[in-house]
């Protein structure tokens, strides 16, 4: 028996879940789970389908579900399977912590095939787990030639996904095309209030009673990307920056952790800029 996830997207009408169930059940393939979501604004029509059965012919099943649609329809069958992923860092380790550690005890939803950071700081932690960490440095190299070196590694692995894991360079917009959709970031949601160097401290001097952080797809515009996920935590006058430093830390990693077990679950949608995510 196979389990299959089944996404599809495509402008809505009546009768789409009718056209799909019968199309399953014609395959013999039992539905396990069923979610939709209609974007009455746009017109459009999301739903993700857990289901098991005997599948032959993965291909096959894809155009009867095409053509069971309308135009522009999009459905994309998934065998279980973990994504494969490489890490991108540069010297913070808190991230790139908690996902080697889930990693190494197999609860990621995902295999970790490399480590690709700009400074060396975190090759003795990845190595430890047997993970292979390449160094790319950026110094004296235009952005152009840095990055040529990264996807000169990134092209030895068949990868799903690129995980900045507080990679602190700005990609050009050449290296997301070429990745379009599947390069995931974490940052401090003090965007746009707290822009450049040192955040957290910008917040303390600010007295800032909230703080969070945002995981979300990367694009060509900075920071704008299709948000996956957030979540913010209070403070108050008791913390001082270092304690700042620590709370957005813990809630980095929770945030980034949340949004790629909803990637790597097959549950999250792109919309234009924005996300749809059956949780």
């Amino acid at each position: 028996m196979n389990e299959l996830t089944i996404l599809i997207s495509c402008p809505d009408q009546v009768g789409l879940v009718t056209n799909i169930t019968r199309v399953l059940a014609a395959q013999q393939l039992n539905i396990i789970a069923m979610r939709e979501f209609v974007d009455e604004a746009n017109k459009a029509f999301f739903t993700r389908i857990a289901c098991i059965g005997n599948l032959d012919n993965k291909a096959q099943l894809e155009k009867k579900l095409l053509e069971s649609l309308p135009n522009e329809a999009e459905v994309n069958v998934i065998t279980q399977q973990e994504k494969q992923i490489a890490v991108l860092v540069t010297k913070e380790y808190h991230c790139l912590a908690e996902i080697l550690i889930k990693n190494q005890f197999k609860t990621l939803g995902a295999n970790v095939k490399c480590v690709i950071g700009n400074y060396e700081s975190l090759r003795d932690f990845s190595e430890k787990l047997s993970i292979p960490y390449f160094f790319v440095d950026h110094v004296g190299k235009d952005k152009a030639q840095f990055e040529n070196e990264i996807k000169e590694i990134l092209n030895q692995f068949d990868l799903d996904y690129l995980v900045l894991a507080k990679f602190m360079r700005i990609l050009s917009a050449d290296f997301v095309k070429d990745y379009a959709g599947k390069v995931i970031n974490i940052h401090h949601s003090f965007l746009p209030a707290f822009i450049g160097a040192n955040p957290y401290r910008q917040a303390f001097e600010r007295g800032v009673k909230i703080i969070g952080a945002t995981a979300h797809f990367v694009t060509d515009n900075l920071d704008e990307g299709p948000i996956i996920t957030q979540h913010t935590t209070h403070i108050d006058h008791n913390f001082g920056v270092k304690e700042i430093v620590r709370a957005g830390k813990e809630i980095e990693k929770k945030v980034l952790l949340e949004a790629l077990e909803l990637i790597f679950e097959d549950r999250v949608f792109v919309s234009g800029n924005k996300t749809v995510i059956f949780k």
